[in-house]
């Protein structure tokens, strides 16, 4: 997996050479979320708080909904953690903090980590092994901001983490911002050393080094080699699957696409100029076996998938695409390949209703729904649900309420996905 990053200092996304010297600053983090979200997960760290300085909550919360992203920076208790993670945080990334032993020095603190994995769960966690060359020619852990060496030496400290979390992420802090490419002989000790998942970042400039990180089982973190344009992120990700094992003249990896909701529409194969129109059309593309050649689903149907994103499994042998498709996915004529219908979920039912309102049909009900008779509507309806006894009743009356409720919304511009997560935030708080 290639991870973009996004540094948050004073407000504004920033890239530091060895997270000292501003190289370059933008005012786009939601634009760049959604973006990066379309290759991977992506690394969000605040920098302010990393440091001890007040942090940048307010810019990086709407972030953790927008894409599937790791936070970082600053994270020195459990409550700060399961905040994070409600807010839409997939995983939380702990430095100075898992290396401070509480009975003063520098150890891992086990009793740190052991809370963290009560308050949001191991598989969440991921450690930040900071490590700078020493005067005896050593990694060793460094922790404040990367100001701070603790004695540690990286892969003794790393291997000592390691059964605790889910992840290491492992930054060559010499080579961070610099682009001089990263020390590829430490990382495949790293990789060697610990069972965990290990995530490796400072220096990586090229392609071949994503391909021989991947080649050694390490995710990569891109910063300044993406924001420079030094590296695609696009190409990148291309370049971190396993082409070797797929075999033969023009190896092909499998791909799932499923739509937004969760639903499984078709699978076909990919090659690598097949992978890259899917990103450069933003439609999903595949390789035809039996033609022989590159197509676009829905070229000629209309039919398209429009990608939303593409996620490696564990082995980076096969790839799911999430997409939104403009029609019936299966040659058929049905909505999926393995299903005969589109899956009737909340989601659905708002399509539909905001269709209609924008495109109101001649006796369409849904249309005149103005802001009053619709809240009318549901003042009625739910003393209605609170009066049904019978099982039969409750169904029927709960449905009407949902769907004056999800007027409401549409009206509003609010989709049932805000008010899914901020279910999901609640259930996590």
């Amino acid at each position: 997996m290639v991870i973009a990053s996004i540094d948050v200092q004073n407000g504004r996304v920033v890239q530091l050479r060895q997270g000292a010297d501003l190289v370059l600053e933008r005012d786009n983090p939601e634009e760049l979320a959604r973006e990066f979200d379309r290759y991977g997960e992506v690394a969000v760290i605040d920098l302010d708080a990393a440091m001890g300085k007040p942090g940048n909550l307010e810019l990086i919360g709407p972030l953790l909904r927008l894409a599937d992203c790791r936070v970082g920076g600053g994270i020195r208790s459990p409550e700060q953690a399961r905040e994070l993670v409600s807010l839409g945080a997939r995983k939380i990334i702990i430095g100075s903090g898992a290396f401070r032993n509480p009975a003063g020095g520098f150890g891992l603190n086990l009793p740190f980590l052991e809370a963290l994995a009560g308050a949001v769960g191991r598989e969440r966690i991921v450690v930040a092994a900071d490590a700078k060359m020493n005067a005896a020619g050593n990694y060793e852990i460094v922790v404040d901001g990367w100001k701070t060496p603790t004695g540690l030496d990286l892969l003794s400290g790393a291997a000592a983490a390691a059964p605790h979390v889910s992840e290491l992420l492992f930054t060559c802090v010499d080579r961070e911002g610099t682009m001089a490419g990263i020390d590829m002989e430490i990382a495949r000790r790293l990789r060697e050393a610990v069972p965990c998942g290990v995530t490796v970042a400072g220096g990586v400039s090229s392609l071949e080094e994503v391909e021989a990180l991947a080649a050694l089982g390490c995710d990569v973190q891109l910063g300044m080699a993406l924001y420079t344009g030094k590296v695609d992120l696009a190409a990148a990700f291309t370049a971190s699957l396993n082409w070797k094992k797929a075999g033969g003249e023009r190896p092909l990896l499998p791909v799932i696409a499923q739509s937004a909701g969760g639903q499984v529409l078709m699978t076909g194969f990919t090659d690598r100029e097949a992978l890259a129109e899917s990103f450069k059309r933003r439609n999903l593309c595949f390789y035809s076996r039996s033609r022989e050649k590159l197509w676009m689903k829905g070229e000629t149907s209309g039919n398209t998938l429009a990608l939303l994103r593409m996620r490696a499994d564990c082995d980076r042998d096969a790839i799911l695409a999430v997409v939104e498709p403009a029609g019936p996915a299966c040659h058929t004529g049905a909505w999926s390949c393995f299903e005969t219908e589109r899956r009737y979920t909340w989601e659905f039912l708002q399509d539909i209703i905001t269709e209609r309102l924008r495109n109101p049909a001649p006796g369409s009900y849904t249309a005149t729904l103005d802001d009053e008779l619709v809240r009318e509507k549901i003042l009625e309806e739910a003393g209605e649900l609170c009066a049904a006894g019978a099982r039969k009743e409750v169904i029927w009356e709960a449905a009407d309420l949902l769907y004056f409720a999800t007027v409401l919304l549409s009206r509003a511009g609010v989709t049932v996905g805000e008010v899914l997560n901020e279910l999901d935030r609640r259930h996590k708080k």
